[in-house]
């Protein structure tokens, strides 16, 4: 069954608001206020949702709805939505059987943790009047909430202001609004959360309800700001003045929301603050902010998408966390220590950083001194580190390929491990890994020549070792488990880097255009590439089940809409190469239809106006198409998308610095 479509608004801080376009919410991660109190990380669900009922003289009707358990939906307000629109921030109309008309909105405010929301009467009537009740937790983001005696449902009072305090340890909870309210406190119970259960997750919660908000729509439009207690928060909100705060946010956010096209406004929900810094969250619900896609996807969202300030702070922020010759590929969300498990991170952390400078010098972006020295200094402490060796066997060998992994421990992108069950084991020298490093080298050598001399010779060694004659394709991992003279042939996608999706192709002729013919015929889908052929051992049609059963299915089939982007470039580059009689322009045209335009109509399905993480590796029966699945605001997968758009298959390529 195909998820419903979901909405997004982000905060800029690794905070939002999300939900569904019918209204019930179908995740934990589904809310009004989640704020982040460490950004991007320490997210906590504040506010969860509402119910709300609208009176007429004709009756008392819904205008929202809400599932519990064990499968029961109420009340019916989700068969009243007439229309709904995503941007700029999500707007609903619904229509009551009187024939009154309703529009609801809201939208998060930039920079800080704090929604507003409005209701207004599209035909002023007499006699209308709007009841909210909010539903509260204060709880962990990952977690769910049980009815308890401990929440605290007395609010305090000052002028317009309400303020909950939940727990201790908890921000309050600032509640603005033109209404009256009515305390009111309740536990309501066992609201079912169909995408929890689907993924084999606990899915029942109970939450906490205070009381009533009350408005009179005839007399205007009902306005009702949502924060986490902070500084700003508090200093904007305490003066009590709901419909002036109101304007103020809808005006700065109207004004604010001017992007070039649907990609850009994607992209920009997840560039956010990181202490006095930037970074890219990877995916919403769930992901914070990770190395490996932070890196691949700044190239889309930043570069491609003209956000130079922004690239160069994200860029200079993580530069700082070199270690042993490594940057890390996640910062945990509630203390501990960075985790330094990824052998490709920090690799596409040098190219970025390169591509970055490349762009600045195009747009006449000024970088500045220290700045550059910075990025320069962290991309030698890599392949320092790399050509020396560091963590978890990762060394550069006799002859020049990167080799790397230790039992256990999955150090590349295809990371799925369940308990002591390595699902996709990469030890030895994976293919992109070394497309990754030669890149790296070469972007090096430009600036230090005495580098030129291990690329030649990883160069020289990777296209006499990786070339599969018997598949007319690559391999995926020669020397696996560090065993000389043994590779692995299964088909999958990683190999289209020695193609496309980097500056400097590794293979060129004959043998790049098998590749992509290979990679094309058994795993392109409209979605992207599958990460494993059909017929190969272990292949999966389907990503669903529980945990076990995903984790197993995650790099085994499943389809990635991030690796279109390389694909799509060694496509090009294959059927238009420099020189070649086919014409470039012809190429682009052919990969837009062909290729871009089945991940744009993407935008209008799962969440709304951005691109999944994954997809089913199979299509549906019944639909004919790739179920969406995982995070359904996927940040590389957006990032990707527009780095095709603006820059691989534009027909004159241009980078516009602000």
């Amino acid at each position: 069954m195909t998820p419903p479509s979901e909405w997004l608004e982000s905060d800029g801080l690794g905070g939002f608001a999300s939900g569904t376009v019918e209204g019930i919410r179908t995740r934990r991660y589904h809310a009004l206020l989640l704020a982040a109190t460490t950004p991007p990380t320490g997210r906590m669900v504040l506010v969860n949702g509402h119910d709300a009922f609208l009176e007429t003289r004709a009756g008392r009707f819904a205008l929202s709805s809400q599932r519990y358990a064990p499968g029961v939906t109420h009340p019916d307000g989700g068969s009243r939505i007439e229309s709904f629109e995503c941007e700029p921030w999500p707007r609903w109309v619904f229509r009551l059987p009187d024939g009154t008309r309703v529009a609801h909105g809201l939208f998060a405010a930039q920079g800080l943790p704090m929604v507003a929301l409005s209701w207004r009467l599209l035909d002023p009537r007499p006699g209308v009047m709007l009841e909210v009740r909010p539903f509260l937790s204060g709880r962990d983001s990952h977690a769910l909430h049980h009815e308890n005696a401990a929440f605290r449902f007395e609010p305090v009072r000052a002028r317009g202001l309400l303020t909950w305090r939940p727990y201790e340890g908890v921000p309050a909870i600032l509640s603005l609004t033109n209404s009256e309210y009515r305390h009111a406190p309740v536990w309501y119970r066992s609201f079912l959360y169909e995408e929890e259960r689907a993924r084999g997750l606990d899915h029942i919660e109970d939450l906490a309800s205070p009381g009533l908000l009350r408005w009179s729509l005839s007399d205007g439009e009902a306005v009702w700001i949502l924060a986490a207690e902070t500084d700003a928060t508090r200093a904007m909100l305490e003066d009590g003045v709901a419909r002036a705060a109101f304007e103020r946010l809808r005006s700065a956010e109207r004004l604010r929301r001017q992007f070039p096209s649907r990609l850009h406004r994607a992209a920009d929900a997840y560039i956010v603050q990181r202490g006095a810094g930037r970074t890219i969250v990877a995916g919403y619900p769930w992901f914070t902010d990770w190395g490996r896609d932070t890196f691949i996807a700044l190239r889309g969202l930043c570069l491609a998408g003209g956000r130079l300030e922004d690239a160069r702070a994200i860029l200079i922020e993580w530069a700082g966390t070199v270690s042993e010759g490594m940057l890390p590929n996640r910062f945990v969300e509630q203390g501990g220590e960075p985790e330094f498990n990824s052998v490709d991170a920090s690799l596409w952390f040098v190219i970025a950083a390169a591509e970055f400078l490349e762009a600045a010098a195009e747009a006449g972006f000024r970088v500045g001194a220290g700045d550059r020295r910075a990025l320069e200094h962290a991309s030698d402490q890599i392949l320092e580190g790399y050509a020396r060796g560091t963590r978890y066997g990762i060394r550069m060998d006799n002859d020049g390929l990167l080799a790397c992994g230790v039992p256990g421990v999955q150090l590349t992108w295809m990371d799925a491990q369940v308990d002591d069950w390595v699902v996709t084991p990469r030890t030895g020298k994976p293919v992109e890994v070394q497309a990754l490093w030669l890149n790296a080298l070469a972007t090096a050598a430009a600036r230090d020549p005495g580098r030129g001399a291990a690329y030649e010779r990883g160069l020289e060694s990777f296209r006499a070792r990786f070339w599969n004659p018997a598949r007319g394709c690559l391999y995926h991992v020669v020397e696996v488990e560090h065993r000389a003279g043994e590779n692995d042939p299964t088909l999958r996608p990683n190999q289209i880097f020695a193609v496309g999706g980097l500056p400097l192709p590794l293979i060129e002729g004959d043998r790049a255009a098998s590749v992509v013919e290979a990679v094309e015929r058994h795993l392109w889908t409209p979605l992207g590439l599958r990460s494993l052929a059909p017929g190969e051992p272990g292949y999966a049609p389907r990503y669903q089940g529980g945990v076990r059963e995903r984790d197993g299915a995650y790099h085994q089939g499943t389809v990635w809409p991030w690796l279109a982007g390389a694909f799509v470039e060694a496509w090009i580059r294959v059927r238009a190469p420099a020189g070649a009689g086919f014409p470039a322009a012809e190429a682009k045209r052919e990969a837009r239809e062909r290729f871009l335009a089945p991940l744009l109509r993407h935008l209008d399905e799962a969440g709304l106006g951005h691109i999944s993480e994954i997809a089913d590796a199979e299509p549906d029966l019944a639909t004919g198409a790739h179920t969406p699945r995982g995070c359904p605001f996927q940040a590389w997968s957006v990032g990707e998308a527009l780095r095709l758009e603006r820059r691989v298959l534009a027909e004159r390529e241009a980078v516009a610095a602000r």
